[in-house]
């Protein structure tokens, strides 16, 4: 799966990094608790979330992660957007509750992200 197929999947809006719409995602994640995303998450992971500041982007920066989702609607500001472009890191914004953003994904063959 790639991050393009992840927007189609969940009607997401892509608010950066258009450029990195074709690396692959293996694994998926979702928290609104950054330090569980540093205990568990594999790398190459999307990280769905409804918490919106800046430790989301640095969390995802150290875990390798291929994209943040913010579900709800929720959208991150102009400073979050610019330090996300210049992680390389691309943000997408969903209106479905992580619940249902999560199912979505994991019933188009993607796994969760959790290391056991």
């Amino acid at each position: 799966m790639t991050v393009q197929n992840i927007s189609e999947i969940l009607g997401a809006e892509v608010l950066c990094c258009e450029d990195m719409l074709q690396h692959p995602v293996h694994t998926a994640c979702g928290s609104d608790m950054m330090s569980d995303v540093l205990a568990f998450v594999k790398d190459q992971s999307v990280l769905l979330t409804g918490l919106c500041n800046p430790q989301v982007i640095r969390t995802a920066e150290m875990m390798d992660i291929v994209c943040i989702v913010f579900v709800r609607g929720k959208k991150p500001d102009d400073a979050m957007l610019e330090l996300a472009q210049q992680r390389g890191i691309p943000l997408l914004v969903t209106k479905h509750r992580m619940f249902t953003a999560c199912g979505l994904l994991y019933t188009h063959g993607l796994s969760g992200g959790a290391r056991n």
